[in-house]
């Protein structure tokens, strides 16, 4: 039976090591070990606290390994483990030579885009960002440059519009950990690992996303400030700010069309003014193209709020400018 490490850190890296946990006799491997990142200090008492990974790996009662670095004492750890080969999602760090040498049939990895196209750690954010019609959900051999290794499997996904960053992870978790186990299958099978077919195209890389890139700038249309806030939901939110004070909106839509006839709106307004609420879209907002009406929103300090009951206590909050 192949013996599979598992490294992943994340709650959407989490759901792909359960589903996989699920499917171990079916596909004739067993995941012997999970690899992820170490607690984390979180909340007012600073108690540590183990990511989404581990918790689902000590409830399925996998042996975890949470090294701050892949050094020669992590190796060792590892090596007792005896896994043929390293499954890899989201797990937030580059594996090196001596760490990849470990495994007999070496590792690979999911990546949720259309390799080559947003390697690096923000894909799904880039593609929701620029309003692409398709993304991928990619599974490549793990390479010593990030993301560069070849392709064993690649499933194309269509994109209509309405998804964020959170519902596109989560369907990268579930489709990804079936292009896993077809893999898997077939290392099982015949005892080696694919070559795969190597990436082809222009290659385009994102990086780190700061809480700065979420910030909703009204001058642009609504459709780019949908995008935005789409791509930004569920982390890190995007945000505008009201009397200097960081106000988060999570969720809303463009107007289109005959919604759009029903504004009214001075001829002085400035992208950025709150213009009125429509029944059942939202509170109206002024783009630089367009308007765009805000369904969710959240103040500093407060709860988050649909709109409707958020005006509720802001009676005064028609009419302000977002800056």
């Amino acid at each position: 039976m192949l013996k599979v490490l598992y490294a992943g850190s994340p709650e959407a890296s989490a759901k792909t090591l359960k589903l996989l946990k699920e499917k171990e006799n079916l596909f004739d491997y067993k995941i012997v070990g999970v690899l992820t990142n170490p607690p984390t200090a979180k909340g007012r008492h600073k108690a540590l606290v183990p990511t989404f990974v581990a918790q689902v790996a000590q409830e399925l009662g996998i042996p975890v390994f949470s090294p701050e670095h892949l050094d020669s004492a992590a190796r060792e750890e590892v090596l007792k483990l005896g896994a043929d080969i390293l499954v890899s999602f989201a797990y937030g760090h580059i594996f090196g030579p001596k760490f990849l040498g470990l495994f007999k049939f070496g590792g690979i990895n999911l990546h949720p885009s259309a390799l080559p196209k947003y390697r690096g750690c923000a894909p799904i954010n880039a593609a929701i960002l620029n309003g692409d019609r398709e993304t991928a959900f990619s599974v490549q051999k793990l390479d010593l440059k990030m993301d560069e290794g070849n392709l064993l499997a690649q499933e194309i996904v269509s994109l209509d519009g309405t998804e964020t960053a959170g519902s596109l992870l989560d369907m990268a978790a579930t489709r990804g950990a079936e292009l896993i186990c077809g893999i898997l299958c077939d290392v099982s099978k015949n005892g080696a690992l694919a070559e795969g077919i190597p990436q082809s195209g222009e290659a385009s890389y994102t990086t780190f996303i700061k809480k700065e890139d979420a910030k909703i700038d009204w001058n642009e249309s609504a459709e780019k400030i949908d995008c935005k806030v789409r791509a930004y939901n569920p982390e890190p939110v995007a945000w505008t700010t009201e009397n200097s004070l960081p106000l988060k909106i999570i969720s809303g839509l463009p107007l289109k069309g005959e919604e759009e006839k029903n504004i009214s709106i001075e001829e002085n307004s400035l992208p950025g003014t709150v213009l009125c609420v429509l029944k059942n879209k939202g509170i109206v907002i002024k783009c630089g193209t367009g308007f765009f009406a805000v369904t969710k929103l959240q103040r500093q300090g407060k709860n988050a709020m649909d709109y409707k009951s958020f005006l509720n206590g802001a009676k005064d909050f028609i009419g302000k400018k977002l800056i």
